[in-house]
């Protein structure tokens, strides 16, 4: 089973992403490069709550 997570910019902090991640890696939190649209570069992105 699958949960899904939200990824904000860790530099405008605004919630641009969702994705899913295996219920089991729940201890381990997600953290991509992604493209922000407010920023308009590629910059770190981290899971937040949901």
């Amino acid at each position: 089973m699958r949960i899904v997570v939200h990824l904000v910019c860790t530099e405008c902090k605004r919630r641009n992403y969702s994705t899913t991640k295996n219920r089991d890696k729940r201890g381990v939190k997600l953290q991509l490069r992604k493209y922000c649209p407010h920023c308009r570069r590629h910059t770190l992105h981290k899971e937040s709550k949901a």
